[in-house]
């Protein structure tokens, strides 16, 4: 691997519509229609939070694309409907319905797929491969890229991450939370989400901290895999990945200076 090669980062939070971020990340006074176009000339990628909760209509993914400027990036959770259920091989019609809304008005814009599970809900091998296969590789021409945020600490096994690499599909790596960490690389590209920001902090994290994620995002887009981060399975080959972070949860009204901060750190 040449020295030169790495992946992209894209870093952000979650959604955009945050009352307490009005006079502190968005200048007072800023009309709210505006706030999309503030957020996204700051950060690098937002992962949108509403397409979880219901449809959203094609007309508002063209008006987000947009609204913000070129190579700027969306991740979308994935509509509860087809995660929170007993039988995930039956979330066919959730997945089509989720599809076929008008997600690729996004254009190249659209970023990956964060399907999201209840911590309740446990592995079944059998269930959850059935479940992968119903993932779309593309839709209208547009490839895509899925994530799935596990959240029951019977996933951390060696059969599901090989299960995960056979399907290339990533683990969301659910930094600096209680939920349990699955930091192997699966895919082409890590998307993790880092819930560790603290009112005390002006950046939501000590700038040790900070430095920190910084270098850990260095080394997934370098191919390399970060030493602190447990893996479940033996590391795969080195091979530069794209990486998506989002600062979430938390101190809230801290992520977007937290997210800002990362993106600094790693400017070229």
């Amino acid at each position: 691997m040449g020295k030169d090669r790495q992946g992209a980062i894209r870093i952000g939070i979650g959604g955009w519509t945050y009352e307490p971020w009005r006079g502190v990340f968005y200048p007072a006074g800023l009309a709210q229609k505006r706030e999309l176009e503030h957020a996204s000339a700051k950060l690098t990628s937002i992962e949108i939070n509403g397409t979880y909760y219901g449809s959203q209509k094609p007309e508002s993914f063209a008006k987000w694309h947009d609204e913000t400027p070129e190579g700027f990036v969306f991740s979308l959770k994935a509509p509860r409907f087809a995660t929170n259920r007993k039988v995930l091989a039956e979330a066919g019609q959730s997945i089509e319905r989720f599809f076929t809304s008008g997600v690729t008005a996004l254009k190249d814009k659209l970023g990956p797929i964060n399907w999201q599970f209840m911590a309740t809900k446990k592995l079944d091998m059998q269930d959850f491969e059935a479940f992968l296969k119903l993932l779309p590789a593309s839709h209208e021409g547009r490839a895509l890229r899925h994530a799935v945020e596990v959240r029951h600490d019977s996933f951390r096994h060696p059969e599901f991450i090989a299960m995960l690499r056979a399907y290339g599909v990533a683990p969301v790596v659910a930094g600096d939370s209680d939920f349990p960490q699955i930091a192997d690389p699966t895919a082409p590209f890590v998307y993790a989400r880092i819930m560790g920001t603290v009112e005390e902090e002006p950046l939501g994290y000590s700038e040790a901290a900070l430095d920190h994620w910084a270098d850990r995002v260095r080394m997934w887009v370098q191919g390399a895999v970060p030493e602190d981060l447990p893996l479940i399975a033996p590391a795969p080959e080195a091979t530069p990945r794209d990486v998506y972070l989002y600062v979430i949860s938390g101190h809230k009204v801290s992520n977007p200076q937290a997210a800002m901060a990362l993106i600094e750190r790693l400017k070229p």
